[in-house]
């Protein structure tokens, strides 16, 4: 198409969006993608390149920082469309939770003041199921109509999450008059890395194949591959029925580790020798956590199960999502191949 529309990603270098990158180019935009440092352009491109995108002609960075709103009008410049998929990773010196919290409620608003002002026609926000599925039990699986209940059983990046989701909303509401809104809220992410950078829940699958979890904690979560993530982005894009809506995006309800194990046992053969068998007690991993400081981490998530639903996903949008276990096999398959695991 001549007059290629031009697409905004902020926070390239990450998972999700080096591959919302990789869909866009593929499907004929242009693409701007933000770095907080431009020596990150580099490894962008390797990452898209062993992501099998022939042409990176397309694309373009701009360096822009969630902390320095200035940064974003320029950013901004000349695009249709945004996808905010960055997320400041607070580092280990975050102490408190507004370390957590100011910067991600602040960075979307720097973005869709930006956005607005460049006459963007619609944001897609990158927010999460921590916005979804927190402060709550809940037996049923969860909706887009659920929202996490900020009390103390949540942890600070889910906080975030979800203040910086309904800022997102509040502005749009307020003073985003033109500009459209839809949001994706992704599950545990797997799928194939690209790099040695990759999600949270990549690391268990990691841990599980080198032989650092050597059994399961109790714990029921759902899951998404990666490229069906970037696919709901694009979708979320550029289908009017999105516009204002919230999308879950999880491929089947809910997987234990333990199911998690038993897939790549079933699959892989001699690569997965180390991976654990069987399932430990809560007691134990609680009593345990006096002791190892890792799994302190855990202790507030044992026996927690969250199914979640992407039925409006499907419905709505025509979204196809892979299965879990094609998710699993496919993120432990390039940790082998990327020698992450030995």
């Amino acid at each position: 198409m001549e007059n290629k529309q031009t697409v905004l990603v902020t926070g390239g270098s990450g998972f999700i969006a080096t591959y919302c990158i990789m869909a866009l180019l593929r499907e004929g935009y242009k693409v701007k993608a933000t770095l907080r440092s431009l020596k990150k352009a580099e490894l962008v491109k390797q990452m898209l390149k062993q992501g099998g995108l022939h042409s990176v002609d397309d694309l373009s960075f701009v360096e822009a920082d969630l902390q320095n709103e200035p940064s974003w009008e320029k950013a901004t410049k000349g695009c249709q469309y945004v996808i905010h998929v960055a997320s400041p990773t607070p580092h280990t010196e975050a102490k408190t939770e507004d370390d957590f919290v100011v910067p991600a409620r602040n960075g979307v608003l720097f973005v869709l003041r930006a956005a607005k002002k460049e006459g963007v026609k619609r944001v897609v926000l990158t927010s999460a199921f921590g916005a979804v599925g927190f402060g709550t039990v809940k037996t049923t699986p969860y909706t887009e109509e659920d929202w996490t209940v900020l009390n103390d059983t949540v942890f600070p990046y889910q906080k975030s999450k979800t203040i910086s989701e309904k800022a997102a909303w509040d502005f749009i509401k307020n003073e985003g008059a033109g500009m459209e809104l839809a949001v994706v809220n992704p599950t545990g992410v797997l799928g194939p890395v690209l790099s040695d950078d990759f999600s949270h829940s990549i690391q268990n699958i990691k841990q599980m194949l080198n032989g650092d979890m050597k059994a399961c904690p109790k714990l029921i979560s759902g899951y998404v591959d990666v490229r069906d993530v970037a696919d709901l982005h694009v979708k979320a894009m550029t289908m009017p029925q999105a516009s204002g809506q919230r999308f879950i995006a999880v491929a089947g309800e809910g997987f234990s580790l333990l199911d998690t194990a038993n897939v790549l046992r079933k699959n892989l053969g001699e690569k997965a020798a180390k991976v654990p068998t069987r399932e430990l007690p809560n007691w134990l991993i609680k009593l345990l956590a006096l002791f190892i400081p890792k799994l302190k981490a855990v202790e507030p998530y044992l026996g927690m199960i969250k199914r979640a639903s992407s039925e409006k996903a499907i419905t709505q949008l025509g979204w196809k999502p892979r299965s879990t276990e094609d998710a699993i096999l496919a993120t432990a398959t390039s940790l082998i191949k990327l020698s992450i695991v030995n």
